[in-house]
């Protein structure tokens, strides 16, 4: 995906032009469908082949770039740390069955979640160059876009990566708030929390891998740096005033927020049947997912690794409209609960029982 470093034989001088050059010949090269402006791009890209293959939302050259998550230095007796939290095994035929979904909206607590999601979409659509058909992938299970858009508002590879990158550093934030204002919350009252802390500890290092999985694919620049810094402070800070004031508000927001995703990763797995992402085809998935989802052989692609992501996004849609269905102080965690009668549908860390609005309250407790 990335080529080698700047050549040598342009000067430093003339880099920046010639960087600019190449990409709008590659831009060139991408949109147009006339084969004599097409053959000539090709014949400038051979004769300049390295100018314009410079890294994906960097421009550290790749001699002076570093690994992004290097071993410990000082710990020889250590060969490996595995992740705290092991994955729950996803069958090819429950990712596949994953849907787009949304929870009406019922009360106005509600109006008041999903509005702000829809008010932080907009954010990040404009934030990461996002646009998509309105039409694509509406229906549940539908994965073929009802229309086509012009070349330059087409989500390319690079695209489709900034917009992942910046959605999970944000994705990881509201499960870390919930379980740290719950754990101080306990600890004021003396009194257990009845396992909620887990799972938004959990749900919370779920995102922070999804994270970590692309920036194995990507190095974002300095920019895109300083935007995740901007919107984690806001965030945070906004959350966890929320919270203090009414954690079932934050839990339908976060539902909300998760139906977007699924609603993203759907496009973007359309995106790639549809033949939009030809780099991606044959993309293997990093290491780091492979070991972490236990991606089977033969079912490690990029379009694997976004049904594993999806179907994650998923699960804490369900998570979060359930909780957001239960009383705050004094309900149960229904995904740790053992039950009565086991042979009953019920909430698990799993997906065997997915469902795609949540679990109302009486139901599970």
């Amino acid at each position: 995906m990335f080529a080698p470093t700047r050549p040598t034989a342009i000067s430093m001088s003339t880099w920046k032009t010639a960087g600019k050059l190449s990409q709008s010949v590659q831009l060139v090269l991408e949109g147009s469908k006339a084969p004599l402006i097409k053959s000539c791009a090709n014949h400038f890209l051979q004769q300049y082949p390295t100018s314009v293959r410079r890294r994906q939302f960097t421009s550290t050259p790749r001699r002076n770039l570093k690994e992004v998550f290097p071993p410990p230095a000082n710990a020889p007796n250590i060969k490996l740390t595995g992740p705290a939290w092991h994955h729950p095994v996803y069958t090819e035929e429950q990712m596949n069955a994953i849907t787009v979904a949304h929870r009406e909206t019922k009360n106005w607590a509600d109006w008041v979640a999903f509005a702000m999601v829809r008010l932080l979409r907009f954010g990040m659509d404009t934030a990461t160059g996002y646009s998509h058909a309105k039409e694509v992938v509406k229906r549940a299970g539908d994965p073929t876009p009802a229309v086509e858009k012009p070349n330059w508002f087409t989500m390319t590879e690079r695209k489709w990566l900034v917009r992942f990158l910046f959605l999970e550093s944000v994705a990881g934030v509201p499960g870390m708030v919930g379980a740290s204002v719950r754990h101080l919350h306990s600890l004021r009252r003396l009194k257990r929390d009845n396992g909620w802390i887990e799972t938004l500890l959990e749900e919370a290092y779920n995102e922070r891998m999804h994270l970590l999985t692309f920036m194995k694919m990507a190095e974002p620049g300095r920019f895109m740096k300083l935007m995740i810094l901007g919107a984690q402070g806001v965030f945070y800070n906004g959350m966890f005033f929320s919270y203090l004031m009414s954690p079932r508000i934050c839990h339908r927001f976060v539902g909300h927020l998760e139906e977007e995703a699924v609603l993203t990763y759907t496009r973007a797995i359309a995106d790639i049947d549809a033949g939009r992402l030809p780099k991606w085809n044959k993309l293997e998935a990093p290491e780091i997912a492979i070991r972490y989802w236990n991606m089977p052989e033969g079912r490690r692609t990029m379009r694997d690794l976004l049904l594993y992501i999806r179907a994650d996004e998923a699960k804490h849609r369900e998570v979060n409209h359930t909780l957001g269905n239960l009383e705050q102080n004094d309900d149960p965690n229904p995904f740790v609960s053992e039950y009565k009668d086991p042979s009953k549908p019920h909430p698990s860390k799993g997906i065997e029982n997915i469902r795609t609005t949540g679990w109302d309250r009486n139901e599970v407790v």
